[in-house]
């Protein structure tokens, strides 16, 4: 698992997700820890590298 640092798109907080880096490219939906609004994480790793992540408001 990797631990990556972000702020989120609603209320601004730095916030982190815990990315399975098994997993070359996935999106998924977790709620923010500080608001509690739904995120959509889109994500790619290569040789276990983060090499793309997108975080935004669900339905944007």
């Amino acid at each position: 698992m990797h631990e990556h640092f972000f702020q989120c798109p609603y209320c601004w907080e730095e916030i982190s997700f815990l990315l399975d880096m098994s997993v070359s490219n996935q999106t998924y939906v977790e709620d923010c820890e500080v608001c509690c609004n739904p995120i959509e994480a889109n994500t790619a790793f290569e040789n276990q590298e983060l090499v793309r992540f997108e975080a935004r408001e669900l339905g944007q």
